[in-house]
Protein backbone atom coordinates (compact mmCIF):
# COMPACT_ATOMS: atom_id res chain seq x y z
CA UNK A 1 0.00 0.00 0.00
CA UNK A 2 1.07 3.61 -0.54
CA UNK A 3 0.14 6.76 1.30
CA UNK A 4 0.43 10.51 1.01
CA UNK A 5 1.51 12.15 4.29
CA UNK A 6 0.87 15.86 4.68
CA UNK A 7 3.04 18.18 6.71
CA UNK A 8 3.46 21.92 7.09
CA UNK A 9 7.09 22.45 6.05
CA UNK A 10 7.62 25.18 8.65
CA UNK A 11 6.77 22.59 11.35
CA UNK A 12 8.42 19.50 9.85
CA UNK A 13 9.73 19.33 6.30
CA UNK A 14 11.04 16.61 4.04
CA UNK A 15 14.48 18.18 4.56
CA UNK A 16 14.07 17.64 8.31
CA UNK A 17 13.29 13.98 7.65
CA UNK A 18 16.35 13.64 5.41
CA UNK A 19 18.57 15.27 8.04
CA UNK A 20 17.23 13.10 10.88
CA UNK A 21 17.12 9.87 8.87
CA UNK A 22 14.10 8.53 10.76
CA UNK A 23 11.14 10.04 12.57
CA UNK A 24 7.94 9.09 14.31
CA UNK A 25 5.00 10.27 12.21
CA UNK A 26 2.73 11.58 14.94
CA UNK A 27 0.29 14.33 15.79
CA UNK A 28 -2.45 12.90 13.56
CA UNK A 29 -5.79 13.09 15.35
CA UNK A 30 -8.43 12.66 12.64
CA UNK A 31 -10.15 9.27 13.15
CA UNK A 32 -10.02 8.36 9.44
CA UNK A 33 -6.33 9.29 9.19
CA UNK A 34 -5.73 7.28 12.38
CA UNK A 35 -7.35 4.26 10.74
CA UNK A 36 -5.03 4.59 7.74
CA UNK A 37 -1.97 4.80 10.00
CA UNK A 38 -3.10 1.67 11.84
CA UNK A 39 -3.13 -0.17 8.47
CA UNK A 40 0.43 0.82 7.49
CA UNK A 41 3.07 -1.88 7.24
CA UNK A 42 6.88 -1.84 7.17
CA UNK A 43 8.06 -1.06 3.65
CA UNK A 44 4.93 0.80 2.52
CA UNK A 45 5.77 3.71 0.24
CA UNK A 46 4.86 7.20 1.44
CA UNK A 47 4.85 10.46 -0.46
CA UNK A 48 5.59 13.53 1.62
CA UNK A 49 3.32 16.44 0.75
CA UNK A 50 4.11 19.98 1.90
CA UNK A 51 1.01 21.96 2.78
CA UNK A 52 0.68 25.73 3.24
CA UNK A 53 2.12 27.88 0.48
CA UNK A 54 3.94 24.96 -1.18
CA UNK A 55 1.06 22.48 -1.72
CA UNK A 56 3.14 19.86 -3.52
CA UNK A 57 4.43 16.31 -3.22
CA UNK A 58 8.16 16.77 -2.63
CA UNK A 59 9.67 13.42 -1.67
CA UNK A 60 9.28 9.75 -0.84
CA UNK A 61 9.70 7.80 2.38
CA UNK A 62 9.18 4.27 3.65
CA UNK A 63 7.31 3.03 6.69
CA UNK A 64 10.00 1.70 9.03
CA UNK A 65 7.91 0.28 11.88
CA UNK A 66 4.62 -1.43 12.46
CA UNK A 67 1.95 0.95 13.81
CA UNK A 68 2.09 1.52 17.54
CA UNK A 69 0.37 3.77 20.07
CA UNK A 70 2.08 6.87 21.40
CA UNK A 71 1.77 8.19 24.94
CA UNK A 72 -1.58 9.82 24.02
CA UNK A 73 -2.97 6.56 22.64
CA UNK A 74 -2.79 7.69 19.01
CA UNK A 75 -1.53 5.46 16.20
CA UNK A 76 1.92 6.41 14.89
CA UNK A 77 4.58 4.84 12.66
CA UNK A 78 8.25 5.49 12.12
CA UNK A 79 9.29 6.53 8.62
CA UNK A 80 12.63 6.90 6.86
CA UNK A 81 13.39 9.14 3.88
CA UNK A 82 13.89 7.67 0.43
CA UNK A 83 14.45 10.49 -2.06
CA UNK A 84 13.50 14.02 -2.98
CA UNK A 85 11.45 14.15 -6.17
CA UNK A 86 13.31 15.67 -9.13
CA UNK A 87 10.37 18.01 -9.62
CA UNK A 88 7.67 18.74 -7.00
CA UNK A 89 4.20 17.67 -8.07
CA UNK A 90 1.91 20.57 -7.22
CA UNK A 91 -1.70 20.22 -6.16
CA UNK A 92 -3.01 22.16 -9.17
CA UNK A 93 -1.55 19.50 -11.47
CA UNK A 94 -3.01 16.65 -9.42
CA UNK A 95 -6.44 18.30 -9.57
CA UNK A 96 -6.34 17.89 -13.37
CA UNK A 97 -5.33 14.22 -13.25
CA UNK A 98 -8.13 11.72 -13.95
CA UNK A 99 -6.58 9.20 -11.53
CA UNK A 100 -7.08 11.70 -8.68
CA UNK A 101 -10.69 12.48 -9.53
CA UNK A 102 -12.07 10.50 -6.57
CA UNK A 103 -9.04 10.87 -4.30
CA UNK A 104 -9.46 11.85 -0.68
CA UNK A 105 -6.64 14.30 -1.34
CA UNK A 106 -9.13 16.39 -3.30
CA UNK A 107 -12.39 15.39 -1.59
CA UNK A 108 -11.14 15.76 2.00
CA UNK A 109 -8.45 18.39 1.68
CA UNK A 110 -7.69 18.56 5.40
CA UNK A 111 -7.08 14.82 5.77
CA UNK A 112 -3.41 14.43 6.70
CA UNK A 113 -2.96 10.76 5.70
CA UNK A 114 -4.36 9.72 2.32
CA UNK A 115 -4.15 6.25 0.76
CA UNK A 116 -2.98 6.18 -2.85
CA UNK A 117 -3.88 3.77 -5.62
CA UNK A 118 -1.22 2.19 -7.85
CA UNK A 119 -2.30 4.48 -10.69
CA UNK A 120 -1.94 7.56 -8.47
CA UNK A 121 1.55 6.46 -7.40
CA UNK A 122 2.48 5.90 -11.03
CA UNK A 123 1.23 9.36 -12.04
CA UNK A 124 3.05 11.15 -9.21
CA UNK A 125 6.29 9.42 -10.19
CA UNK A 126 5.77 10.26 -13.89
CA UNK A 127 4.90 13.89 -13.15
CA UNK A 128 7.96 14.30 -10.93
CA UNK A 129 10.43 13.54 -13.74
Amino acid sequence: MSYLLKTEPSEYSFEDLQREGRTRWDGVRNPLAQRYISCMRVGDLCFIYHTGRVRAVVGTAKVASEPYRDEKGLWVVDITPEQRLKKPVVLDILKKEPSFEDSLLLRMGRLSVVPLTREQVKRILELSQ
